[in-house]
């Protein structure tokens, strides 16, 4: 029974996957089109600016805190009292979130520029009030968000993964298609002033990521009814456990914006190379450790209200061991491959080959924190299905206290400048797993260490082969006579290349998990051809 819901979890996160596969396409396709039209220059880094307020805002409120903690109590609400007290406390949540964000975008619109100064305080004036413009834009897209991530968390709860999965997707195609007419209606010629269609559209996505969840969640039941009751137990147990998550579940976009503030004072580009790298480490966290966080936090929740801790201690060291065994090759493959990669992706238009560079450095020192960043993903909300909130904020509270101490210690002692900061990001990731995983064990007494500790091993050794593999092709597709084309094949090539000595590797090395995953894929491959 445990072995077949184990391997539900993986069916599952593989689905979800595909649905996200989607969504970061488009986000890369999204990011692309900003490079070759903004670049890395003062549009860009103000646009960039605006842009973490709402999207820091997002994930204190939203697809952090507020995700996580519903629900984890709508589960559970769901199970010990029905389907009508869960809805209800859903129309409850929904009611005090629209009031209370709608106070917060309207104070957000009228102190922009000092919320500015406060993110990015080394902007120039005419940057700083650009930024200033685009984040009054930008700001209902946090009302529009916060809907959006109940909504998902609603669905995930009734097992329902798929449709909320590709809503991102919309937002893409939202931010995509209505910022570029926009911003080409403003100005043909996409100069400084087209930035502010990118703004719209980044309102315009948030509308369609809501609206692609509603009919979905129509036919799932929820009927939304304006609600208030602040007595009661369901809300004020979700409030509870928001409190401390609001920083716990979000540490690592805590320290981004204080990455962002070290930025401004490193010169024009320092923000935009972090952003575009941060976005491309976001991809393999998108597919793989929040497609498994997803999944994992329904089904632990429901052990937490069996008071079934045996399974939830094994379901929750399954995931971790899925994660590590698929981020750590996924690290080793963008440290690798990050040049040439952004060079395929960004560097067109105003992307010039420095920014390719730039960008490069800062990928190749955020991945280096990229297992531990998808293993968090998925080890705090056990913490909340257990009531055990406060624990991750203590560490996240450290860790955003180290990570001032790292950033300074980066970019003023070791003069490593932009890189410093990804750097520290990638430290603190480490360092928070770390200290959670060993918390959780102290507190379940068990949580099957060695195993996952075999597994990293594992893949480390599966994944050094790889990367030196992956390292001579590229020599030698370099070293090929020039040709149309050229870039994408080594890139493409690379990846497939990489992915079969990696998965050769693991098969040899006995990887449980990516047997099984494997086994899925083979399953489902096996029949496609029998039907054919």
């Amino acid at each position: 029974m445990e072995a077949k819901k184990m391997s539900s979890t993986a069916k599952k996160a593989g689905r979800i996957s595909i649905a996200v596969f989607g969504s970061r396409i488009l986000g890369l396709v999204r990011e692309s089109l900003f490079a070759h039209f903004f670049g890395a220059g003062m549009a860009s880094d103000a646009f960039r600016a605006a842009f973490k307020i709402p999207n820091l805002l997002r994930d204190l409120f939203a697809e952090g805190a507020l995700s996580t903690a519903f629900v984890t109590t709508f589960t559970q609400t769901s199970e010990k009292k029905g389907d009508a007290s869960a809805w209800r406390l859903a129309n409850l949540i929904f009611t005090l979130q629209v009031a209370v964000l709608f106070v917060l975008v309207v104070l957000g619109i009228f102190c922009a520029p000092s919320i500015v100064r406060m993110v990015a305080s080394g902007l120039d004036a005419e940057t700083s009030g650009l930024a200033a413009s685009l984040a009054r834009i930008m700001f209902p897209y946090i009302l529009l968000v916060s809907v959006a991530a109940v909504l998902m968390g609603m669905l995930n709860a009734r097992g329902r993964f798929g449709i909320p999965a590709m809503a991102p997707m919309f937002f893409n195609v939202g931010s995509i298609v209505f910022g570029l007419l926009i911003g080409w209606l403003i100005d043909p010629q996409m100069g400084r002033s087209a930035i502010y269609g990118m703004a719209c559209g980044v309102v315009i996505g948030g509308c369609l990521q809501v609206c692609m969840q509603l009919p979905i969640a129509f036919k799932a039941g929820f009927r939304f009814r304006p609600a208030w009751d602040l007595k009661d137990e369901g809300l004020r147990h979700v409030l509870k456990l928001m409190v401390p998550s609001v920083i716990g579940a979000s540490a690592v976009q805590v320290n981004v914006v204080i990455n962002t503030q070290f930025a401004s004072h490193l010169g024009p580009g320092a923000i935009s190379w972090l952003e575009y790298a941060f976005r491309l480490m976001m991809f393999p966290i998108g597919l793989l450790g929040v497609a498994i966080a997803t999944v994992t936090l329904p089904l632990v929740s429901k052990n937490v209200a069996a008071n079934n801790l045996t399974l939830f201690c094994s379901n929750l060291a399954h995931s971790l061991r899925l994660v590590f065994s698929l981020t750590i090759p996924a690290a080793v493959g963008l440290m690798v491959l990050a040049e040439p990669i952004i060079k395929l992706v960004l560097e067109r238009g105003r992307f010039s080959p420095n920014d390719t560079a730039q960008t490069a450095l800062a990928l190749k020192a955020y991945v280096v924190g990229l297992a531990g960043y998808a293993a968090i993903k998925v080890v705090v909300p056990g913490f909340y299905a257990l009531n055990l909130a406060k624990i991750p904020l203590r560490i996240s509270l450290l860790g955003i206290g180290l990570n001032l101490g790292f950033c300074f210690l980066f970019t003023q002692i070791f003069s490593l400048g932009h890189a410093g900061l990804a750097l520290s990001t990638s430290m603190i990731a480490i360092l928070n797993f770390t200290q959670l995983a060993l918390s959780m064990r102290s507190r379940l007494g068990s949580f099957e260490g060695t195993a996952l500790l075999r597994t990293i091993l594992k893949s480390l050794l599966a994944s050094a082969p790889m990367g030196a593999t992956v390292l001579f092709w590229l020599a030698f597709v370099r070293s090929l006579p020039d040709f149309c084309g050229r870039e994408i094949v080594g890139v493409l090539s690379s990846i497939v290349l990489g992915g079969t000595v990696f998965a050769a590797c693991a098969m040899l090395l006995k990887i449980g998990e990516l047997d099984e995953i494997i086994k899925t894929v083979w399953k489902k491959f096996s029949k496609k051809q029998d039907v054919s």
